[in-house]
Protein backbone atom coordinates (compact mmCIF):
# COMPACT_ATOMS: atom_id res chain seq x y z
CA UNK A 1 0.00 0.00 0.00
CA UNK A 2 1.50 3.57 -0.98
CA UNK A 3 1.40 6.22 1.58
CA UNK A 4 -1.31 8.16 -0.95
CA UNK A 5 -3.33 5.37 -0.58
CA UNK A 6 -3.27 4.39 3.14
CA UNK A 7 -5.60 7.49 4.25
CA UNK A 8 -8.30 6.46 1.51
CA UNK A 9 -8.27 2.92 2.95
CA UNK A 10 -8.20 3.97 6.63
CA UNK A 11 -11.35 5.93 6.01
CA UNK A 12 -13.02 2.92 4.19
CA UNK A 13 -12.46 1.41 7.25
CA UNK A 14 -13.36 3.81 9.10
CA UNK A 15 -17.48 3.89 7.14
CA UNK A 16 -17.32 0.06 7.47
CA UNK A 17 -16.87 0.37 10.90
CA UNK A 18 -19.44 2.68 11.97
CA UNK A 19 -21.99 1.83 8.63
CA UNK A 20 -25.19 0.86 9.74
CA UNK A 21 -25.94 -3.36 9.67
CA UNK A 22 -28.19 -5.99 9.38
CA UNK A 23 -27.79 -9.56 9.57
CA UNK A 24 -30.36 -11.97 7.30
CA UNK A 25 -31.21 -14.94 8.68
CA UNK A 26 -33.43 -16.81 6.23
CA UNK A 27 -34.69 -20.07 8.17
CA UNK A 28 -36.72 -22.85 7.56
CA UNK A 29 -38.04 -25.12 10.62
CA UNK A 30 -34.62 -24.26 12.25
CA UNK A 31 -36.23 -23.93 15.85
CA UNK A 32 -33.44 -26.12 17.24
CA UNK A 33 -30.66 -23.43 16.40
CA UNK A 34 -32.31 -20.74 15.73
CA UNK A 35 -32.61 -18.98 19.03
CA UNK A 36 -28.27 -19.78 19.31
CA UNK A 37 -27.70 -18.35 16.10
CA UNK A 38 -29.34 -15.18 16.76
CA UNK A 39 -27.93 -14.21 20.17
CA UNK A 40 -24.53 -15.16 19.01
CA UNK A 41 -25.12 -12.53 16.27
CA UNK A 42 -25.94 -10.08 18.98
CA UNK A 43 -23.29 -10.63 20.67
CA UNK A 44 -20.70 -10.98 18.12
CA UNK A 45 -21.49 -8.24 15.93
CA UNK A 46 -24.02 -5.92 18.48
CA UNK A 47 -23.37 -2.73 15.83
CA UNK A 48 -25.72 -5.58 13.48
CA UNK A 49 -29.35 -5.36 13.57
CA UNK A 50 -31.18 -9.07 12.94
CA UNK A 51 -34.00 -9.89 11.06
CA UNK A 52 -35.22 -13.42 10.77
CA UNK A 53 -37.23 -14.72 7.70
CA UNK A 54 -39.07 -17.13 8.70
CA UNK A 55 -39.86 -19.04 5.51
CA UNK A 56 -43.33 -21.02 6.30
CA UNK A 57 -41.88 -22.40 8.97
CA UNK A 58 -44.28 -25.06 10.79
CA UNK A 59 -42.51 -25.47 13.71
CA UNK A 60 -41.45 -22.70 16.54
CA UNK A 61 -38.73 -20.38 14.65
CA UNK A 62 -40.38 -17.86 14.86
CA UNK A 63 -41.20 -17.26 17.87
CA UNK A 64 -37.70 -18.51 19.16
CA UNK A 65 -36.43 -16.05 17.20
CA UNK A 66 -38.56 -13.17 18.52
CA UNK A 67 -37.68 -14.42 21.79
CA UNK A 68 -33.62 -13.67 21.03
CA UNK A 69 -34.01 -10.21 19.94
CA UNK A 70 -34.56 -10.99 16.18
CA UNK A 71 -36.82 -8.94 14.12
CA UNK A 72 -39.11 -11.60 11.86
CA UNK A 73 -40.49 -11.44 8.84
CA UNK A 74 -42.83 -14.33 8.23
CA UNK A 75 -43.92 -15.41 4.69
CA UNK A 76 -47.46 -17.34 4.78
CA UNK A 77 -45.59 -20.28 2.81
CA UNK A 78 -42.27 -21.63 1.90
CA UNK A 79 -40.98 -19.48 -1.57
CA UNK A 80 -37.30 -21.62 -1.03
CA UNK A 81 -33.90 -20.16 0.20
CA UNK A 82 -33.95 -17.71 -2.72
CA UNK A 83 -37.04 -15.63 -1.85
CA UNK A 84 -36.29 -15.71 2.08
CA UNK A 85 -32.95 -14.06 1.57
CA UNK A 86 -34.27 -11.27 -1.10
CA UNK A 87 -37.45 -10.60 1.16
CA UNK A 88 -34.22 -9.96 3.88
CA UNK A 89 -32.39 -7.93 1.03
CA UNK A 90 -35.90 -5.98 0.55
CA UNK A 91 -36.07 -5.05 3.79
CA UNK A 92 -32.08 -4.22 4.04
CA UNK A 93 -32.98 -2.14 1.43
CA UNK A 94 -35.88 -0.25 2.62
CA UNK A 95 -34.71 0.49 5.85
CA UNK A 96 -31.81 1.89 4.58
CA UNK A 97 -29.35 -0.25 5.93
CA UNK A 98 -25.71 -0.01 4.21
CA UNK A 99 -24.27 -2.97 5.31
CA UNK A 100 -26.26 -6.48 5.27
CA UNK A 101 -24.77 -10.06 6.35
CA UNK A 102 -26.32 -13.60 5.80
CA UNK A 103 -25.86 -15.96 7.71
CA UNK A 104 -27.67 -19.07 8.00
CA UNK A 105 -30.05 -20.20 10.73
CA UNK A 106 -28.82 -24.11 10.72
CA UNK A 107 -25.52 -23.06 12.84
CA UNK A 108 -23.43 -23.76 10.19
CA UNK A 109 -21.97 -20.29 9.65
CA UNK A 110 -19.95 -18.78 13.02
CA UNK A 111 -20.81 -15.58 13.70
CA UNK A 112 -18.01 -14.77 15.27
CA UNK A 113 -16.44 -14.58 11.50
CA UNK A 114 -18.90 -11.46 10.70
CA UNK A 115 -15.89 -9.27 11.60
CA UNK A 116 -13.24 -11.24 8.98
CA UNK A 117 -16.39 -10.55 6.59
CA UNK A 118 -16.11 -6.56 8.10
CA UNK A 119 -12.09 -6.06 7.95
CA UNK A 120 -12.19 -7.38 4.32
CA UNK A 121 -14.50 -5.02 3.16
CA UNK A 122 -13.00 -1.93 5.14
CA UNK A 123 -9.54 -2.53 3.76
CA UNK A 124 -10.60 -3.13 0.14
CA UNK A 125 -13.06 -0.81 -2.07
CA UNK A 126 -15.22 -4.64 -2.76
CA UNK A 127 -18.98 -4.77 -2.52
CA UNK A 128 -19.52 -7.86 -1.73
CA UNK A 129 -16.68 -10.05 0.77
CA UNK A 130 -17.83 -13.87 0.74
CA UNK A 131 -16.60 -16.35 3.26
CA UNK A 132 -15.14 -19.24 2.07
CA UNK A 133 -14.51 -22.88 3.05
CA UNK A 134 -12.31 -23.82 1.08
CA UNK A 135 -9.68 -20.81 0.95
CA UNK A 136 -7.31 -22.57 3.33
CA UNK A 137 -7.18 -25.59 4.60
CA UNK A 138 -9.95 -25.04 7.66
CA UNK A 139 -10.76 -28.89 8.52
CA UNK A 140 -14.27 -28.22 7.07
CA UNK A 141 -15.37 -31.53 5.00
CA UNK A 142 -18.53 -31.68 2.36
CA UNK A 143 -19.97 -34.76 1.57
CA UNK A 144 -17.70 -36.30 -1.98
CA UNK A 145 -21.05 -35.73 -4.05
CA UNK A 146 -20.95 -32.41 -3.27
CA UNK A 147 -17.38 -31.49 -3.33
CA UNK A 148 -17.20 -32.49 -7.17
CA UNK A 149 -20.04 -30.61 -8.10
CA UNK A 150 -18.17 -27.25 -5.44
CA UNK A 151 -15.15 -27.83 -7.89
CA UNK A 152 -17.19 -27.93 -11.19
CA UNK A 153 -18.89 -24.70 -10.19
CA UNK A 154 -15.64 -23.20 -8.98
CA UNK A 155 -13.52 -23.67 -12.13
CA UNK A 156 -16.87 -22.22 -14.39
CA UNK A 157 -17.27 -19.28 -12.90
CA UNK A 158 -13.25 -19.11 -12.14
CA UNK A 159 -13.42 -19.06 -15.88
CA UNK A 160 -16.24 -16.61 -16.68
CA UNK A 161 -15.57 -13.77 -13.95
CA UNK A 162 -11.76 -14.54 -14.67
CA UNK A 163 -10.92 -14.78 -10.92
CA UNK A 164 -10.32 -17.30 -8.38
CA UNK A 165 -13.87 -18.70 -6.98
CA UNK A 166 -12.59 -21.06 -3.89
CA UNK A 167 -16.72 -21.62 -2.49
CA UNK A 168 -19.18 -20.68 -4.91
CA UNK A 169 -21.75 -22.46 -3.01
CA UNK A 170 -21.31 -20.55 0.15
CA UNK A 171 -23.87 -18.32 1.89
CA UNK A 172 -22.24 -16.57 4.21
CA UNK A 173 -21.78 -12.79 2.39
CA UNK A 174 -21.03 -9.50 3.30
CA UNK A 175 -22.52 -6.98 1.15
CA UNK A 176 -22.64 -3.18 0.49
CA UNK A 177 -25.50 -0.48 -0.37
CA UNK A 178 -24.50 -1.14 -3.94
CA UNK A 179 -25.22 -4.97 -3.60
CA UNK A 180 -28.37 -4.53 -1.15
CA UNK A 181 -30.05 -2.77 -3.57
CA UNK A 182 -29.00 -5.30 -6.53
CA UNK A 183 -30.32 -8.46 -4.85
CA UNK A 184 -33.74 -6.46 -3.52
CA UNK A 185 -34.61 -6.29 -6.81
CA UNK A 186 -33.39 -9.45 -8.52
CA UNK A 187 -32.16 -12.60 -6.51
CA UNK A 188 -31.85 -15.81 -7.95
CA UNK A 189 -34.78 -17.70 -5.94
CA UNK A 190 -33.43 -22.08 -6.26
CA UNK A 191 -30.34 -22.57 -5.57
CA UNK A 192 -28.72 -19.04 -5.00
CA UNK A 193 -25.46 -18.52 -4.20
CA UNK A 194 -24.10 -19.62 -7.59
CA UNK A 195 -26.13 -17.45 -9.79
CA UNK A 196 -25.90 -14.75 -7.38
CA UNK A 197 -21.36 -14.65 -8.55
CA UNK A 198 -22.39 -14.44 -11.96
CA UNK A 199 -24.97 -11.65 -10.96
CA UNK A 200 -22.23 -9.71 -9.50
CA UNK A 201 -20.15 -10.08 -12.40
CA UNK A 202 -22.95 -8.85 -14.62
CA UNK A 203 -23.64 -5.60 -13.02
CA UNK A 204 -19.50 -5.11 -12.72
CA UNK A 205 -20.15 -5.25 -8.80
CA UNK A 206 -16.67 -5.71 -7.36
CA UNK A 207 -16.36 -9.19 -4.68
CA UNK A 208 -13.25 -10.87 -3.27
CA UNK A 209 -13.36 -13.99 -0.86
CA UNK A 210 -11.82 -14.15 2.59
CA UNK A 211 -11.58 -17.69 4.42
CA UNK A 212 -13.58 -18.75 7.19
CA UNK A 213 -14.41 -21.18 9.58
CA UNK A 214 -18.01 -23.03 8.97
CA UNK A 215 -19.25 -25.93 11.05
CA UNK A 216 -21.67 -29.23 10.09
CA UNK A 217 -25.22 -28.01 10.00
CA UNK A 218 -26.22 -28.36 13.57
CA UNK A 219 -29.70 -28.70 12.77
CA UNK A 220 -32.68 -28.88 9.93
CA UNK A 221 -32.17 -30.14 6.67
CA UNK A 222 -30.28 -28.99 4.09
CA UNK A 223 -32.20 -28.33 0.74
CA UNK A 224 -29.91 -30.45 -1.31
CA UNK A 225 -29.35 -34.09 -0.46
CA UNK A 226 -26.77 -36.51 -2.16
CA UNK A 227 -29.10 -38.29 -4.21
CA UNK A 228 -30.53 -34.37 -5.67
CA UNK A 229 -26.55 -33.64 -6.04
CA UNK A 230 -26.71 -34.62 -10.00
CA UNK A 231 -29.75 -32.53 -10.54
CA UNK A 232 -28.86 -29.89 -8.31
CA UNK A 233 -25.63 -29.64 -10.63
CA UNK A 234 -27.17 -29.99 -14.13
CA UNK A 235 -29.88 -27.60 -13.04
CA UNK A 236 -27.01 -24.64 -11.70
CA UNK A 237 -24.82 -25.27 -15.00
CA UNK A 238 -28.00 -25.11 -17.24
CA UNK A 239 -28.62 -21.35 -15.39
CA UNK A 240 -25.37 -20.37 -15.95
CA UNK A 241 -25.65 -20.83 -19.21
CA UNK A 242 -29.09 -18.71 -19.11
CA UNK A 243 -27.31 -16.03 -17.01
CA UNK A 244 -24.57 -15.37 -19.48
CA UNK A 245 -27.16 -14.52 -22.22
CA UNK A 246 -29.29 -12.72 -19.85
CA UNK A 247 -29.28 -8.67 -20.78
CA UNK A 248 -28.82 -6.79 -17.73
CA UNK A 249 -28.32 -2.93 -17.36
CA UNK A 250 -24.83 -2.35 -16.46
CA UNK A 251 -24.25 1.02 -14.03
CA UNK A 252 -20.84 3.08 -14.59
CA UNK A 253 -18.49 2.16 -11.99
CA UNK A 254 -19.26 4.58 -8.98
CA UNK A 255 -22.97 5.58 -10.15
CA UNK A 256 -26.09 4.63 -8.68
CA UNK A 257 -26.62 0.93 -7.78
CA UNK A 258 -28.31 -1.16 -10.80
CA UNK A 259 -31.95 -0.29 -11.20
CA UNK A 260 -33.40 -4.02 -12.91
CA UNK A 261 -36.73 -5.37 -13.84
CA UNK A 262 -38.77 -5.36 -10.95
CA UNK A 263 -39.30 -8.92 -11.13
CA UNK A 264 -40.63 -10.25 -7.50
CA UNK A 265 -40.97 -6.79 -5.85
Amino acid sequence: MTLEAAPAYAESRSRTQTARGLAIVPAYNEERTIRAVVEQVRRESPGFDVVVVDDGSTDCTAQLAEVAGARVLRHPFNLGIGGAVQSGYRYAYEQGYELAVQVDGDGQHDPAEIQTLMRAMGTEEVDMVCGSRFLEQSGYRAPASRRFGIHVFSAVLSMIVRQRITDPTSGFRLCNRRAIELFARDYPHDYPEVEAVLMVHAHRLRMREVPVRMHERQGGRSSITSVESAYYMIKVMLAILVGLFRRRPVPDRGGEAPVVAERGI
